[in-house]
């Protein structure tokens, strides 16, 4: 597809659709399942840009601190990391459409070609793993009021229940523990589907 097509709200529609269409053959849970992934993502990613990109005062402590990555501004990382976080998750819909199983022209080299079923089943089973062990290990960090590396949280901590602040930041966080499981179930019927 053309950049042209895509600055007309049709093309913009084609484009969605190509992109989220099911193939035939996925189960509707699956495909559910696949859809629901990247939201599990947004409520964490929309906090954080909202929290240390533009300083709405919804976390406890200091929002404004280097990133650690010289050059790299803390506004800028957080966007970054939360526009990363959303591509990631978007991979899970690849699991259900057109685009996990022959690879878009647009993709130099490799566009229109199959993607090996191989492939697809070991990246989404090592990050629903990946993803399952992290998230799981940071809930039941958080659960026993520590840090993820099990240092003790401090109270000014963005993860708490000590106000309204601290109970909107566990409830943007809390459905990316679902990310790791989802993926898992839709790689599974992806493996089930392609072999």
């Amino acid at each position: 597809m053309s950049t042209n097509a895509l600055r007309s709200p049709r093309g913009i529609r084609v484009a969605w659709t190509a992109a989220h269409a099911a193939v035939a053959g996925v189960r509707g849970w699956a495909r559910l399942a696949a859809y629901a992934i990247p939201f599990t993502v947004l409520p964490s990613s929309l906090w954080r840009i909202a929290a240390y990109t533009f300083h709405f005062p919804i976390a406890d402590g200091p929002t404004r601190a280097p990133s650690g990555l010289p050059g790299i501004s803390l506004e800028l990382y957080v966007v970054l990391l939360s526009l990363v976080s959303e591509a990631a998750a978007f991979t899970g819909v690849g699991l259900v459409a057109r685009w996990g199983e022959v690879l878009p022209r647009w993709v130099p080299f490799l566009g229109g070609r199959s993607v090996p079923a191989r492939a697809a089943v070991v990246a989404g089973a090592m990050g629903a793993l990946v993803l399952t062990l992290l998230w799981s290990w940071v809930a039941v960090r958080f659960a026993l009021g520590q840090r993820i590396d099990g240092s003790p949280r401090s109270a000014l901590a963005p993860l708490n229940f000590g106000d309204w602040r601290g109970v909107l930041a566990v409830a943007a966080y809390a459905p990316v523990v679902l990310w790791g499981p989802l993926l898992a179930a839709v790689t599974i019927s992806y493996h089930r589907r392609r072999r």
